[in-house]
């Protein structure tokens, strides 16, 4: 499926208005540029973001964008459908970014809620690269039962080991992102779930930018 949306401005300010913390100045990082970083969803495919359930937004410091689903969820055990204990969701972006830069990812927050029942796990999953590339960051958070709350996870990298799109050339970025759940030695008949969103239908995914200047040509 192929899905288009573009939100920057006012309209990106106020969807992430709830969505992003206050962040004070990360050291080593650039200051974003100038000029306005705008994103569009070239595709999104995935047993957890079905058609029209997923939508992005760029901060209005350029600092940040937004994922937010609306129908994320993976469950196991009972009368379970017996594929819905994985689910994923791909996001294919197509970034602008304001000549002379380039970002890389430098944290994803995740949030979701998560009803284990003792024995049973659950673990959400990301994954990160540039169309072209060879380099895939992954990422793993585990979950034990019993839990009965929300989660949130962080994936961080390390500036030295930041992943940067290419100077000059156009490469979509991909964000690889799944939830499982394990029944393991829970009790026959108890469900187990776990999701990326929230009560009252929504939750944002933050990933926060990092910046710095292309080298002259």
């Amino acid at each position: 499926m192929s899905v288009g949306l573009l939100l920057s401005g006012a309209a990106a300010a106020a969807l992430l208005t709830s969505a992003l913390p206050a962040q004070g100045p990360s050291s080593g990082f650039e200051d974003p540029p100038p000029d306005k970083i705008v994103i569009k969803v070239a595709t999104v495919n995935g047993s957890g973001c079905p058609q029209g359930t997923t939508a992005v937004a760029v901060s209005e410091d350029n600092t940040a964008f937004t994922v937010t689903y609306s129908a994320y969820l993976a469950q196991a055990g009972g009368n379970s459908d017996p594929t819905a204990f994985r689910k994923n969701c791909q996001l294919n972006l197509l970034v602008h970014v304001p000549q002379g830069f380039t970002y890389a990812i430098a944290s994803a927050d995740y949030r979701g809620f998560a009803a284990l029942q003792p024995g049973a796990s659950g673990t959400q999953r990301a994954s990160y690269y540039f169309q072209g590339s060879p380099n895939t960051a992954y990422r793993n958070h585990p979950y034990n039962g019993p839990y009965d709350d929300n989660w949130q996870a962080t994936d961080t990298t390390d500036w030295a080991q930041l992943v940067w799109a290419p100077c000059g050339v156009q490469r979509n970025f991909n964000i690889n992102t799944e939830l499982r759940v394990n029944t393991g030695s829970s009790a026959p008949g108890k469900v187990s779930f776990m999701t990326m969103d929230s009560t009252d239908g929504d939750i944002s995914t933050v990933y926060h930018l990092a910046w710095k200047e292309c080298p002259e040509s």
